[in-house]
C-alpha cells in the first residue's frame, strides 16, 4: 500500500503538474518562435536560442516548473531497495526531466536523464521513447552519424508503435539533412508522415517535403505536396495553408500556367474572412504574378497594399521593397529605385549574400544618380543659353507658371493636413508633431532605423514620388513651408537670419533706432524690396541673371555635361547591361562634339552594343574607328590580327607594370608616361587607379604640398570609387599629421651624411659613390653603409648611414675631405630630420652643410 501510495502521488500529483508546465513551455515556442517559410522549415520546432547564466540554470519558467516537479518526484518518492526501483513512476519522472532540460537545450543534463533511464530501467514501458529523445540529444549535440546508427538499428529490431516509428523516422530525416544528404532525409520524412498521428506534424512534414523536392528540382512532387496541405483544410494550421498557396504560387509556370485559374484562386482567398491575417503574403503573391507577367501597375499597387498590412516578417517586407526597387530600377527611375533598396537593406541580415549584392546595386546607383543630375542640369543651361532672349523670357514664364500652380496645391494640401492635425489636437491633447508621427504613412516602425518609413501605396503610385524618409513626403514639408512662412516670413538663406530679417523689418517701422544706421542706398533697396512683394522665384530675371555669361564658362559647362555623359554610358552598358539607355547617351554625347580623349572610347563602346543589338551599325562604327584611329588600342582590339594580339594587354596588367616601376623608385619613368596612359584608358575604371598612383609618385619627388594637391585631385574625380575614399582618407588623417612635423633639435642615435648629386647615371655621381665605397671598404666598419635615393625630379641625395654620433660624422666628413678629397658639400642630419626633408622636399631650409 506504501508502494501504491508513492506510485499514485507521484503519477498524479507532482508529475501532473509538471507535465502541465512543459505543455506550456511548448505551446509558448509555438506562439514566439514563428516559422520562417522563406526558408526550409525546421522538422522540430525548438525556442531562439538563449545564453544562459553563470549558474547554468533555466530561462524559460514552464519548463524550470517541469523540471523542478521532476526533481521533487525523484528525491521525495524514489524507492530504490536492494537495488531495484519500486516506485513505477520513476522512470516518467526522468523522462519528464530530460524533456524539459532538453527543450531548454541544457542538453549534456538531459542526455544524463535519458542514459539514467536506459541504465536503470531496461525493463521500462518507456524505454523506446527514452531511446528516441537520447538520439534526439545527440543529433543536437552533432553526433549525426551515431543517431542514423542507433535509430536505424532500432527501427531494425523491434515492431515499435506507429507514432515512435514517426517520431523515430522524423529524426533521422533531420539527421541527414544535417549532413546534406537530402534524398534520404525525403525517404525518413515520407515515412514519418505516413505513421504519425498528429495533425500539425502531418502537415509540417508535407510542406518540409515540399520545400525538399523544390530544392531538388522536382517541381511535380513538390506542387503535390503543398496541395496536399491545403487539403488538409482545417485540419492544417492555416499559417501552413496560406504558405502552401505561396509556394505554389512561386512555382507557377507564367508562360504556360493558366492565369484565370490563379487570380481566381488568390481572389477567393482575399475574399475569405479567416484569411485577414495574412493578406500581406497574399497581396505579395499577387504582386509578384503581375510583375512577372510585366503588368506594372498592378503590381504596384498588391506590393503596396502588403505593406500596409504592416506585415511582421522582416523578410516579406524587405522582398516587397525590393520588388518595388527592381521595377523601378527596370524604369530607369533610379532616384526611386534607391530610395527602396535602402528600405530593403533595413530589413535583411547584412550577412547574407542577398544583402551585399543590394548594397553593391545601390552604391553603383549613388554614381548615377549623381551624373543623371549633372546631365539633366547642364543639358537644362545649355538648352536655355542657346536660346534668344525673347525665348529665354518665354522659357522661365512658362516654368514659372507650373510653379505657382504646384506651390499652391501644396499650400492647400499643407492647408488640408493643418486642419486634420489641429481636429487630432484637440481631440487627444498631443502636440501636432505626435500627431503627425502618428498618421499612416507619416510614423516609422519601431524597428526600424529613425528617419526611415516605409512608402505607403500612394506614395508609390506610378504618378507621385516614391517616399522613404520622413521629410521626402510632400504634404508635410508643405505643411512646415507654410507654418515657417507664416511665423517668419520671406527670408533669404544666409547666416544670422532672424537677426537680418527683424534689421529689415524694424526699418519699415522704425524711422530710430537700427534704421538710423543704415545708409541711404541700404534704405532705398529696403523700400524697394517692401513696395514689390512677389518673390525672387516668381521673376524671370532671378533666373536669367544666373545663367552663364562668358564662353570659357559655358564651355566648362559642356565638357562636364560630356564627361559624365560618357561615364553613364560605360556604367549602362556594363553595370547594369543597360544597352539601350547606354546608346542613348553615347550617340548623345557624340552628337554633341566632344573633347578628343572621349571620342574613341565612346566609338568602341558603342561598337560593342551594336555587335547585340544591330549588326549594320556595328560594322559602320568598325570603319570608323579603324579609319579614323588606325594605330590606336581599340584598332588593335577590333582587328584581332596575329602577332597584334600578343601586344594587347588588358588594363589591369598595364596598370601592374607601371606600379611595378613605382615600387622599383622609377619615379621619373613613371611620371614622364602616366599622363598618356589617362589618356589611353580614359573612360575605363582603371584610370582612377592610375590617378591615385600619380598623385603617390607625385608625393615621393615633388613633397607634400604637391602631393595634397593631387590627393584633392583625386579625391574631387571620383568620389565614389574606392581610389577616391582613399584620398579622402589620406586628406582628412594622414596629411594633417604630415604638416605638422618640422626639423627636431633633440639627440639621436642615428646620423646621416648627405650630398646632394644629379642623376645616379651622372659622372660625378658615380665617382662619388666610388670614393665613399673605397672609404667604408677601408673604414672596415661593417655597420656603415651609403646608398643613393630618389629627391626630386632631378636630382639625387647620396647618403652615408649606420652613424650613432654627430662627432663620429664630423671626423668621417673630414677624412672624406682630406684622404679622399671630395669637394662637394657634406650635411649631417639626423635620421628623424632625414624623413622630414624626404616628406616636405625642404632640404634647403636645413641647417647649412659643412663646408669641404
Amino acid at each position: 500500500m506504501a508502494r501504491n501510495s508513492h506510485a499514485l502521488s507521484t503519477e498524479y500529483n507532482i508529475l501532473f503538474n509538471g507535465q502541465i508546465g512543459l505543455d506550456k513551455g511548448l505551446k509558448s515556442i509555438e506562439t514566439s518562435s514563428k516559422d520562417n517559410f522563406w526558408f526550409r522549415l525546421a522538422i522540430e520546432r525548438m525556442q531562439t536560442p538563449i545564453d544562459l547564466g553563470p549558474d547554468d540554470k533555466s530561462k524559460n519558467t514552464d519548463f524550470e516548473l517541469a523540471e523542478t516537479k521532476a526533481t521533487k518526484a525523484i528525491q521525495k518518492h524514489s524507492m530504490n531497495i536492494g537495488g531495484r526501483e519500486k516506485n513505477s513512476q520513476i522512470d516518467e519522472a526522468y523522462l519528464l526531466l530530460g524533456k524539459s532540460r532538453y527543450y531548454d537545450q541544457r542538453f549534456i543534463p538531459a542526455l544524463d536523464a535519458f542514459n539514467y533511464i536506459l541504465y536503470k530501467y531496461p525493463n521500462s514501458s518507456k524505454i523506446y521513447e527514452a531511446k528516441i529523445w537520447r538520439e534526439k540529444t545527440n543529433m543536437r549535440l552533432g553526433n549525426d552519424e551515431q543517431v542514423i546508427k542507433n535509430i536505424t538499428k532500432l527501427l531494425d529490431e523491434k515492431k515499435l508503435k506507429n507514432q515512435v516509428v514517426a517520431n523515430a523516422n522524423a529524426l533521422l530525416s533531420e539527421a541527414f539533412l544535417n549532413m546534406d544528404e537530402k534524398d534520404s532525409a525525403v525517404a525518413k520524412l515520407i515515412i514519418a508522415e505516413h505513421f504519425t498521428k498528429i495533425n500539425s506534424a502531418r502537415a509540417r512534414y508535407r510542406f518540409i517535403l515540399g520545400q525538399l523536392y523544390q530544392e531538388l528540382g522536382k517541381k511535380d512532387s513538390a506542387l503535390y505536396c503543398y496541395e496536399s496541405v491545403i487539403q488538409m483544410k482545417r485540419k492544417a494550421e492555416r499559417d501552413f495553408t496560406i504558405h502552401a498557396y505561396a509556394k505554389k504560387a512561386q512555382l507557377f509556370d507564367f508562360q504556360k500556367g493558366d492565369t484565370t485559374t490563379f487570380l481566381k484562386t488568390f481572389n477567393a482567398l482575399v475574399k475569405d474572412r479567416e484569411n485577414r491575417p495574412f493578406l500581406d503574403v497574399i497581396f505579395y503573391e499577387m504582386g509578384v504574378f503581375y510583375d512577372k507577367n510585366d503588368i506594372q501597375k498592378p503590381a504596384l499597387h498588391f506590393y503596396n497594399a502588403s505593406l500596409k498590412k504592416t506585415p511582421k516578417d522582416d523578410y516579406l517586407v524587405a522582398s516587397n521593397y525590393r520588388n518595388l526597387g527592381d521595377i523601378y530600377f527596370r524604369n530607369a527611375d533610379y532616384q526611386k529605385s534607391a530610395k527602396y533598396y535602402d528600405s530593403t537593406m533595413t530589413k535583411l541580415d547584412v550577412k547574407t549574400r542577398e544583402y551585399i549584392h543590394i548594397q553593391k546595386t545601390r552604391k553603383n546607383l549613388d554614381e548615377v544618380i549623381e551624373f543623371e543630375a549633372i546631365s539633366k542640369r547642364n543639358d537644362s543651361i545649355l538648352n536655355v543659353v542657346s536660346l534668344n532672349d525673347t525665348d529665354r523670357i518665354s522659357y522661365y514664364e512658362n516654368y514659372i507658371s507650373k510653379l505657382k500652380k504646384e506651390d499652391a496645391l501644396k499650400e492647400i494640401a499643407a492647408e488640408k493636413l493643418k486642419t486634420k492635425l489641429e481636429n487630432i489636437e484637440r481631440n487627444t491633447k498631443t502636440s501636432p508633431v505626435d500627431q503627425a508621427m502618428s498618421l499612416p504613412g507619416q510614423g516609422r516602425p519601431s524597428n526600424s532605423r529613425p528617419g526611415i518609413m516605409p512608402p505607403t501605396m500612394q506614395d508609390a503610385d506610378v504618378n507621385s514620388p516614391a517616399s522613404v524618409f520622413y521629410f521626402y513626403n510632400p504634404s508635410t514639408v508643405a505643411f512646415g513651408k507654410l507654418e515657417f512662412k507664416k511665423r517668419w516670413g520671406d527670408r533669404t538663406l544666409g547666416g544670422n537670419w532672424r537677426q537680418s530679417s527683424a534689421t529689415i523689418m524694424d526699418s519699415k517701422t522704425d524711422s530710430k533706432g537700427v534704421a538710423d544706421t543704415l545708409t541711404t542706398e541700404n534704405k532705398a533697396a529696403i523700400e524697394e524690396v517692401a513696395k514689390d512683394k512677389t518673390p525672387e522665384k516668381y521673376k524671370p530675371d532671378f533666373y536669367l541673371k544666373n545663367l552663364p555669361k562668358t564662353q570659357i564658362e559655358i564651355d566648362s559647362i559642356n565638357i562636364e555635361r560630356n564627361t559624365v555623359d560618357y561615364q553613364l554610358g560605360v556604367i549602362y552598358k556594363e553595370k547594369f547591361k543597360k544597352n539601350e539607355l547606354a546608346t542613348k547617351k553615347l550617340e548623345g554625347l557624340l552628337a554633341h562634339n566632344p573633347e578628343e580623349k572621349l571620342v574613341l572610347p565612346a566609338m568602341y563602346n558603342l561598337f560593342k552594343i551594336y555587335k547585340i543589338t544591330d549588326n549594320a551599325k556595328a560594322e559602320a562604327m568598325k570603319s570608323s574607328i579603324l579609319s579614323q584611329y588606325p594605330n590606336s588600342r581599340y584598332a588593335q582590339i577590333i582587328n584581332n590580327i596575329g602577332a597584334a594580339v600578343s601586344t594587347i594587354e588588358t588594363p589591369e596588367k598595364v596598370y601592374d607594370k607601371w606600379f611595378k616601376l613605382y615600387e622599383d623608385e622609377h619615379f621619373n619613368t613613371v611620371l614622364e608616361n602616366i599622363d598618356e596612359l589617362i589618356l589611353q584608358f580614359s573612360g575605363d575604371e582603371i584610370v582612377s587607379k592610375f590617378e591615385l598612383l600619380k598623385a603617390f609618385t607625385i608625393g615621393k619627388v615633388r613633397g607634400l604640398e604637391a602631393y595634397k594637391k593631387a590627393m584633392q585631385n583625386v579625391a574631387d574625380n571620383f568620389p565614389n570609387r574606392e581610389e577616391g575614399k582613399s584620398a579622402h582618407e589620406i586628406l582628412t588623417n594622414q596629411i594633417p599629421s604630415l604638416e605638422k612635423i618640422n626639423f627636431n633639435v633633440a639627440d639621436s642615435k642615428s646620423w646621416k651624411i648627405l650630398f646632394k648629386v644629379a642623376e645616379k647615371e651622372d659622372l660625378k655621381t658615380k665617382t662619388l659613390e666610388e670614393k665613399i665605397n673605397k672609404f667604408i671598404v677601408n673604414e672596415k666598419n661593417k655597420v656603415l653603409s651609403y646608398s643613393c635615393e630618389k629627391y626630386t625630379d632631378n636630382e639625387n641625395i647620396v647618403s652615408i648611414q649606420g652613424i650613432i654620433s654627430i662627432e663620429y660624422a664630423k671626423g668621417i666628413v673630414e677624412k672624406l675631405k682630406t684622404i679622399y678629397k671630395i669637394t662637394e658639400p657634406a650635411i649631417i642630419i639626423s635620421k628623424e630630420n632625414y624623413n622630414v626633408i624626404q616628406i616636405k622636399k625642404n632640404l634647403e631650409s636645413y641647417p647649412a652643410p659643412v663646408k669641404p
